[in-house]
Order: structure tokens, then sequence, then C-alpha cells
């Protein structure tokens, strides 16, 4: 981290996919609406949408045309399971897969749940500029999750970071 230059807050939706979770009992989306605004950035929407393909894409593709939002969070429905389709729901809509997000969030999994990662079907990519990290439901997937994300989405962060990379950062 370059601690001379300034941090950017970054403004980040969160989506919780599940059919059974309430505001209540959303440990998951609270831990990452906690992570990000322990960070410094911006919480701009947050919602629970059933693990439904179409309702997904909808709010997804809504937050992708929002020029406010850089980066969408999404926590549920990345199993194996038939009602997991978080994935297929969004897949669609990226410009641009970051399979190297994947692959470590798996690496670091396996230290903690073993040979049960291979179930999680974690996805990050962007999509008209925006940034969308998709991960799975428990609260310690998110947890680590976000520990991948976060030095990503600072703009301090060497040698690179995404938010450096972000076209309505840039063009300002």
């Amino acid at each position: 981290m370059n601690r001379n230059d300034l941090f950017r807050p970054l403004q980040i939706a969160v989506m919780t996919v599940s059919d059974t979770r309430t505001e209540a009992d959303d440990k998951s989306g609270k831990i990452l609406i906690d992570n990000l605004k322990n960070t410094g950035h911006l919480l701009r929407d947050k919602v629970i949408v059933p693990d439904n393909i179409y309702k997904i894409r909808a709010v997804i593709s809504g937050w992708i045309a929002d020029e406010s939002i850089q980066i969408i969070l999404t926590t549920g429905g990345t199993g194996v399971t038939g009602r997991d389709q978080t994935p297929e729901a969004i897949k669609p809509l990226l410009d641009k897969e970051i399979t190297g997000f994947g692959e470590i969030f798996r690496m670091i999994s396996y230290q903690e749940i073993k040979t049960s990662t291979i179930q999680s079907r974690t996805l990050a990519g962007v999509a008209n500029g925006t940034y969308i990290f998709c991960l799975p439901g428990s609260s310690g997937a998110c947890q680590t999750g976000w520990d991948i994300i976060k030095d990503q989405l600072d703009s301090r962060n060497r040698p690179c970071n995404l938010a450096q990379l972000i076209p309505r950062l840039t063009e300002t």
C-alpha cells in the first residue's frame, strides 16, 4: 500500500441470493456490508433476491447500468444444488470474467474446508465498467472472499488494483 495516495471510496451494492433469508438473519450480507464500511467504502444498495435467474439478472442489470455503482457483491446461489443459479444469472452479463478470483478463492478455501471447496462456483468479472464478485452464502466464505477482494478495491494498493481501472473513477 502506498499510504501517500488518497483513498477513493467506492460505491458498492450488495445482493443476498436466498429463498429463506431475511434482513434479520442475513449474516453473510451483514459481513460484507460491515467489511466494506469498515474499510471506508460506501453502501449504495442492498437487496435480498430469491434464487431465480431472471430476478437476479433484473437487479444486477440495473446496477450495471447505474453509473454510481462501481462494485457489486453477491452472496449465495453459487453451489451445485438445483436452486443455485447465481453464476448462470450473472455470467451472460459479463464483458470479461476474472478467473483468477475463483482460483484464489478455492485455493484459500481449501485450507479451511478441504475438498468441499470444489462445490464453490465463485465468480468474478466486469460488465460496463462495474466489477462483480459472486460469493458463496456462508458467512465464512464471505469473509474469505472479502479478504481477497479488499486490497483490489483500495486505490492505494500496489503494484496494481482494480479500483484504478474503474472507468468512472479514471475519467475524473
